[in-house]
This record gives C-alpha cells, structure tokens and sequence, in this order.
C-alpha cells in the first residue's frame, strides 16, 4: 500500500518512516513538509494512505482536507486533541495523538477499510483480486451486488460516488480513488479528477471528450489526457 507523510517536523518524519518500514506492508512515496506540495505531488500520483499532520505551514492540515476532493485514506497525526471531532467529519481513519508507539500506529493502519486491507494481505491480479465478476457496492443501508462488466463510469460528486449503470445509479461512500484499487487497471482508467470509466465502453474520443455507450459523455481532463490517448490512441 502506497502511503505519504505531509508533516513539517523532522523528528516526526523521522519516527513515521521508521514505523511505515517496520511495519512492512507499506510503502512510502514521499515525504512533505507543507500540504501544498503534498497536494501538487497527488496531481500526478495516486497514494492509498496519507498520514498528515494538522498543524503545517501555509495551510492546516484540516483545510487541506477541505480542499482536496477525493484524498485517499487518512490517518491524521497530531499533538493537540482538540480538532478530534472536526477531524471525524472528513471521515479519517484515525487520528494519532503525538507521541505515539509503534503499537498504536498498528492499530490505526488496520483500520483501513476491507478493501485496503485484502490488498496489504498479498491481494493482487495474480490471486484473483481483478477476476471478480460481482461487487457488493454498500449503498446507505443496503449491499447491492453489481455486475462489474455492467459499470459503464463511477463519477466523484461532493461526499459520494456515482457508479453508473445500464438504467439506474447506485451511491456510495467509497471515495473515487479507492475504486481505482478495486476494479481492474486494465479496464477502468481514470480520465478525470471525479471520473472513472469502463474503458470497454468507449464509442469515441473527441478533444476533451470521450463518448460511451448509450450518449454519455465524460469529460477528459488535462491532467489524464496525455496518459489516457497514449493508451488508446496508437
């Protein structure tokens, strides 16, 4: 599982990579001393865990967590327990009161939800992670079982995910990068900061816009465009 740490202070760098490298399923992509680099640094690169500190420089920690749509999981590390409960509204996994032992930092990463945790436990295309045909999507109170094949694009909207099907739209919790980790790469691409699309149901590709089947039309962002023809265009 791929992970970053935005934290300002050495000595806490220092004892968060320690801890990410005992731990042994993690692995750390970098390390930020102020959000906004950790911030430019997702742009181009997907993570599945930030462990961020609130108090940083430029921007706190709680208004980078207001003003990235879709971060991946977080695991907020801190000396001051007052922002606790602020904290809990963006849905964090955690939240680790500095200083903290290496058993406590455990705990915090196993509860990462199921999906994270059945990768960290050697899931992977060659165990039959990508070869389900059915999901159960967790929709408020309900599981509902979809066929994978049938998703034609999950769409990022406030709080919620999209996923689109043929007739109907199913809402989940789950934020758009953690599809990314549970559908199949070599099927689902991201072409935009709030869209995922089943990429066997491209019809066309028109400038900035790609056409599905059955006339939707998904806008393709800068920031994947570049990747996305790469693939697709030959």
């Amino acid at each position: 599982m791929n992970c970053i740490i935005i934290e300002d202070q050495p000595p806490a760098q220092r004892i968060l990579k320690k801890y990410i490298e005992d731990a042994g399923n993690l692995e750390l992509a970098g390390i930020f001393s102020n959000a906004l680099d950790g911030m430019e640094f997702l742009k181009s690169t997907a993570v599945d865990l930030i462990f961020l500190d609130i108090h940083l420089p430029k921007i706190s920690g709680i208004d980078f967590l207001r003003s990235v749509p879709n971060t991946p999981y977080v695991i907020l590390t801190t000396a001051f327990p007052d922002y606790a409960l602020e904290s809990y509204e963006f849905n964090v996994v955690d939240y680790l009161l500095k200083p903290f032992s290496f058993q406590r930092f455990i705990k915090a990463i196993s509860k990462v939800p199921r999906e994270r945790q059945e990768q960290l436990s050697g899931g992977s295309p060659e165990s039959g992670r990508f070869r389900r045909r059915e999901i159960f999507v967790k929709s408020g109170y309900e599981h509902i079982k979809v066929s994978i094949a049938e998703i034609r694009y999950i769409k990022s909207d406030a709080d919620y995910t999209e996923i689109h099907l043929p007739g109907k739209k199913l809402l989940s919790s789950e934020p758009l990068n953690s599809w990314m980790h549970i559908l199949d790469p070599e099927i689902f691409v991201r072409v935009h900061k709030s869209y995922i699309i089943n990429s066997s149901k491209i019809e066309k590709i028109t400038g900035n816009q790609v056409y599905l089947e059955n006339r939707n039309i998904i806008p393709l962002g800068r920031a994947y465009k570049e990747a996305f023809l790469k693939r697709f265009i030959k």
